[in-house]
């Protein structure tokens, strides 16, 4: 269940929303922020050679690390995806959205020359604890 002091929001009369993410939450309470995560297992080995699969360990990672200050994806409030290539967009937003579900921080996603040993995706959050 969403913590009850988190609340995304849509603003009425802007342009709408292109996936699954809110135009902005408010929040009260103790914030998390956590570093940018890629696919590394926890032996420090990078996993999957697509999009998809990196993607799906990156939110692995940070549930993992959410779950060690008692929060979920459901307390995400803020979330900054970094891509190796724009054209895996589709690719990694399909695995966002299943990650997140209902749930729909606000999100920024951008292109970058390169990430840490040459992963496809970084993923950073940020979250608010009750």
């Amino acid at each position: 269940m969403q913590p009850k002091t988190i609340s995304p929001f849509i603003a009425e009369h802007a342009a709408p929303a292109i996936g699954p993410y809110s135009h902005g939450v408010v929040c009260t309470g103790r914030m998390v922020f956590l570093s940018g995560q890629i696919a590394l297992s926890s032996e420090g080995a990078m996993i999957g050679t697509t999009v998809a699969e990196q993607s799906t360990q990156v939110f692995h990672n940070i549930r993992t690390i959410l779950k060690t200050q008692g929060a979920t994806l459901d307390n995400v409030v803020k979330a900054t995806v970094f891509l190796a290539d724009m054209n895996s967009f589709a690719e990694m937003n399909a695995c966002y959205s299943d990650a997140f579900g209902h749930h729909k921080p606000a999100r920024s996603a951008v292109e970058v020359s390169r990430l840490p040993k040459d992963a496809l995706v970084e993923i950073e959050v940020v979250a608010c604890i009750d």
